[in-house]
């Protein structure tokens, strides 16, 4: 599966079947380092995504950014940034939780969110900032892009957080009890698409075997190698297919 043409990924993606346009739809991607990374070695996913879908039918937009929580997008105004820019038909895709843990308020990168899908609040002044801010759970953040897309006309896709490389008894760490579990909490909330990559993706693993999924990552067992992050985009798009978002 690692070395299929350009054309064979672009047709197990589904892309040869996305109607043409002269105003093609565009998929918009938020997210952290896992989807979009700027370190030497790395790759995230949504950086493979594009090459895998023809471009005169859907637009691939990734606006994902290193180090950013499901807080942290919204606190430092990356997603009212972008969703200035949605138009009716384009399609959200989320993925958050690597960094939602954490700090909350002090040290130099204070970005966790509170664990969970409930309304909690924790309020406190940020180390880093000296401001006064009011924190809320991963769940609530995901909730908030949802409405505000939605209120857009776009369709939503929850994605749950690519696995890491970690391994214990021949299995692949899953997030179906914490990250995983609150985004498919929000999205069924919401009544909007979710994307199981943790488990997709995970499941991948476990069939290529440890060994072979060493060079799928670099540096660390979080961030992808590029030919992890082709690997990822690819289940990404099969998964983005399945789910029947267009026509």
């Amino acid at each position: 599966m690692l070395n299929l043409s350009r054309r064979e990924l672009l047709l197990s993606s589904g892309a040869l079947l996305l109607p043409p346009s002269d105003d093609p739809p565009t998929l918009w991607l938020i997210g952290d380092s896992t989807v979009k990374n700027n370190t030497k070695g790395q790759q995230g996913w949504g950086t493979a995504l594009p090459a895998l879908f023809d471009a005169t039918k859907l637009k691939v937009s990734n606006k994902a950014l290193g180090g950013r929580s499901s807080r942290t997008f919204l606190t430092e105004g990356l997603w009212d940034a972008m969703a200035k820019e949605l138009k009716k038909g384009d399609i959200v895709a989320m993925q958050f939780g690597h960094n939602d843990g954490g700090d909350t308020f002090k040290g130099t990168r204070p970005r966790a969110s509170i664990k969970g899908n409930g309304e909690e609040t924790a309020t406190g002044v940020v180390e880093a900032t000296g401001k006064e801010e009011t924190v809320h759970s991963y769940g609530w953040y995901l909730r908030k892009y949802i409405t505000e897309a939605k209120a857009k006309g776009t369709v939503v896709v929850v994605c749950s957080p690519i696995p890491r490389n970690i391994w214990k008894d021949g299995k692949v760490g899953r997030a179906s009890g914490d990250y995983g579990k609150w985004a498919k909490e929000a999205a069924q909330q919401e009544k909007v698409h979710f994307l199981d990559i943790n488990t997709l993706i995970a499941d991948r693993y476990e069939q290529l075997g440890e060994e072979k999924v060493v060079p799928l990552f670099f540096g660390d067992h979080t961030h992808t190698s590029p030919e992890g992050a082709a690997l990822n985009a690819q289940i990404v798009a099969e998964g983005l297919k399945k789910l029947k978002l267009l026509p």
